[in-house]
């Protein structure tokens, strides 16, 4: 008797399965993950989504026969030419046998393609980098309690006095209550005292009202504790639900593509820690020689330049943008600067001016990266001088400005030196700073 179970896996089979595959090929997921990210644009870098495995690298394991010993019945369906007991002859040498499939049209299966969720995508990204939960880093709290007007209340500060609202509440409850004006009073008297002295029971008369009159006056004040009312402000959070993440880079002859490789790398990192902290998140790309201008990022990452370097022109156009399009007021501003440090020196004055003055009192985050090649391309003992923009920067961090500003030779410094960057500060050192 033959079993055959066609039964379709558990719900809960998959997922193991999956996971037991991750294990196995996590080298080749995650070079196959660092190398997409490396094609990929900033804004989706994050997205997850299909990786492309070699065919070789993914074989699953499966039990096979030995090739000595042992019955082996084959059940070959379809067919009409053996009988049981018939032998199949061997093919003739070169007849054929095993290797990668292959068509003629071009077709083939020599690549595996494997779908990774946001997350995964995420965690074997930062994983070969010893960045653990990039996603609970802090740079600064995300909401800020702002205080908004809730109405009124009966009790509060004098300076919360709200006097319209009081004198409303004092006149509503004088007219329903029917307090003598002083108008009226002063016209009764007025009436008493023009009576003709012989009249005198209808000055009694007028006498008594006028007294009720003023008791009644005594007994309603003219404004009642009752009436005083103060302003009311109760504390909200401000949600920080936008941001814009500008990226600056020198793009002139002296920045290698090994130097805009590590400051891509920067720059996709810096967006997927603003996208899990921002609901939307947006980024601006501006690239400069000794001029600059806003590119989209295909531009700001591959297309050539030639010139000199001027920083300032960055710091310009950056400035700009702002005053046309993300005002402080309602959006979070962070910006990232990517060079090899040269600039020309007469204008080193004028980028630091511009970012102290101007850039810095906007932003809510702004870090430099100093790019430059491996210290395996120097000799032995070989100390390199800080750059022009290095020794700048230096002396505006010096004077207290809110900046960070970091060097970065390879690859694998990358992650190190973000995790610095937004670290989550404790109170004493939010503190000292």
């Amino acid at each position: 008797m033959h079993i055959v179970d066609r039964r379709l896996n558990p719900s809960g089979k998959n997922l193991a399965n999956r996971q037991r595959f991750m294990r196995r090929a996590k080298a080749q997921i995650r070079k196959a993950v660092h190398e997409s990210a490396g094609n990929r644009s900033i804004k989706d870098a994050d997205d997850g989504g299909e990786v492309v495995l070699p065919a070789q690298g993914v074989h699953e394991p499966s039990f096979r026969r030995s090739s000595s010993g042992g019955i082996r019945d084959h059940l070959l369906p379809g067919n009409k030419e053996y009988i049981a007991g018939d032998t199949i002859q061997r093919p003739p040498s070169g007849g054929g046998g095993g290797g990668s499939e292959g068509s003629p049209d071009g077709e083939g299966e020599d690549d595996f393609r494997f779908s990774l969720s946001r997350d995964e995508f995420v965690d074997l990204f930062l994983e070969d980098l010893e960045l653990p939960d990039l996603a609970k880093r802090r740079v600064v709290n995300a909401e800020a309690l702002v205080y908004h007007r809730a109405g009124y209340s009966v009790s509060g500060s004098p300076a919360n006095l709200a006097l319209n609202r009081t004198v409303r509440n004092s006149m509503s409850r004088r007219i329903a209550l029917r307090r003598p004006k002083p108008e009226e009073l002063q016209a009764l008297r007025d009436e008493i005292d023009a009576l003709d002295p012989a009249d005198e029971d209808k000055r009694i008369a007028l006498e008594e009202e006028w007294a009720r009159k003023k008791r009644r006056t005594g007994l309603i004040p003219y404004i009642d504790p009752l009436d005083v009312r103060y302003k009311r402000f109760e504390a909200q959070p401000k949600p920080v639900a936008q941001a814009v993440m500008f990226c600056l880079m020198d793009v002139s002859g002296s920045m290698t593509e090994h130097m805009k490789d590590l400051a891509k790398r920067f720059y996709v990192l810096l967006y997927i820690f603003l996208k899990r902290r921002y609901k939307n998140v947006e980024v601006v790309f501006i690239r400069h020689t000794h001029q600059a201008s806003e590119v989209d990022e295909e531009t700001f990452f591959n297309s050539p330049e030639t010139g000199g370097t001027v920083v300032s022109t960055a710091l310009e156009e950056m400035q700009r943008v702002i005053e046309d399009r993300y005002s402080p007021d309602n959006w979070n501003i962070y910006a990232a600067q990517a060079s090899d440090g040269d600039n020309t020196a007469s204008d080193n004055d004028k980028t630091a001016a511009l970012l102290t003055r101007v850039l810095l009192p906007a932003c809510q985050y702004y870090a430099y990266l100093e790019v430059g090649r491996d210290s395996e391309h120097f000799p032995p003992g070989f100390i390199r001088r800080d750059s022009d923009l290095w020794q700048t920067y230096s002396t505006i961090i010096k004077a207290g400005a809110p900046m960070a500003m970091r060097k970065v030779g390879h690859r694998r410094d990358i992650y190190p030196v973000f995790r610095e960057l937004f670290a989550k500060k404790t109170g004493a050192e939010a503190a000292a700073e």
